[in-house]
């Protein structure tokens, strides 16, 4: 395993508007004249939304499903779709996002496709039991489960596990279990975009407001309270990774946009992971909002290039 290039040093100009390009600022000025028509998240009942998401409705591209990956089923009747590649060298475990309520592993077969192939990792997506049917721990459950059947199929391999918002949540508290059960065994990186680590709301997530801009404070109150409606539960580590202890952890990738409410969650995990004296890339894009890398613009194609580079590194 190689030491990562990508230190996690802050640069105040990251953080300056001068450092958002002519093309961020008119995608996120678009993006927020759109979202100002439509009803928040939070505001549509949630089989209205997620019926949208199968229809290929909404904000975002459309990125599955696609030939070339699969469903698998587990034998405790979970599934899993798979991205292979040819002759893997590794497995990549993909949480997808969507608030712990929304989403499904075939919305994400395009990334998941373009990380198996420029990485040689089979990509295997978690579909786990989503919120408010089913609250914590059952998404993080699944998300064992999936570790489980994965070290079972592929028991030589080194595994890469990582998702998006809530994927990055789900990914973090996975290793946090394992961590704590010992079983941290062939777990040779961590990819966490934009995720949300503290469940009781970093201050960049509590003081965002009602902007909509992808996200906003009151929505993701609602995922949060989807998914723990139990508010004792949000300050146990494994609910909240940002509260963990983290010896013992793989090297790490955090992503991050400047104009993402999460930016406080991805700042302040990263600072503790390499507190940790872990070996720690932080990747932060002026100007980014809330799951940018869905987008065709320039920041989230280095976005998706720095993600597959990292994980090339850890295998």
């Amino acid at each position: 395993m190689r030491t990562h290039d990508m230190k996690p040093v802050l640069d105040p100009a990251l953080f300056d508007a001068a450092a958002v390009s002519e093309e961020t600022a008119r995608f996120n000025a678009e993006l927020e004249a759109t979202l100002a028509d439509l009803p928040a998240t939070h505001e549509v009942p949630v089989e209205v939304t997620r019926k949208a998401r199968e229809e290929g409705r909404g904000i975002f591209p459309i990125r599955g499903p696609l030939p070339g990956s699969d469903w698998t089923e587990l034998p405790n009747g979970n599934r899993v779709r798979i991205s292979p590649a040819p002759q893997p060298r590794g497995i990549f475990l993909h949480i997808h996002g969507g608030g712990w309520t929304l989403g499904s592993p075939e919305h994400f077969d395009l990334p998941n496709q373009a990380i198996a192939a420029g990485t040689g990792l089979t990509v295997v997506s978690v579909k786990y039991r989503l919120a408010p049917e089913h609250v914590w721990p059952a998404q993080l459950d699944d998300c064992l489960a999936a570790f489980d059947w994965v070290r079972g199929q592929w028991p030589d391999l080194p595994v890469v596990i990582g998702g998006e918002s809530a994927g990055g949540h789900l990914s973090a508290a996975l290793l946090v279990a394992l961590r704590d059960a010992g079983r941290m065994a062939r777990v040779s990186g961590a990819v966490f975009n934009y995720g949300c680590f503290d469940m009781r709301m970093t201050a960049s997530m509590a003081l965002w407001g009602p902007r909509k801009l992808v996200l906003s404070t009151p929505t993701v109150a609602w995922f949060i309270d989807n998914v723990m409606p139990e508010v004792a539960v949000r300050s146990d580590p494994v609910a909240s990774p940002l509260l963990a202890g983290l010896s013992g952890m793989p090297p790490a990738l955090f992503q991050v946009g400047t104009s993402d409410p999460l930016l406080d969650d991805t700042l302040q995990l990263s600072a503790r992971w390499a507190g940790a004296g872990i070996d720690t890339a932080l990747a932060v894009y002026p100007g980014g909002v809330h799951a940018f890398d869905a987008f065709d613009i320039d920041i989230a194609r280095a976005f998706r290039a720095r993600q597959i580079e990292f994980i090339n590194g850890c295998v």
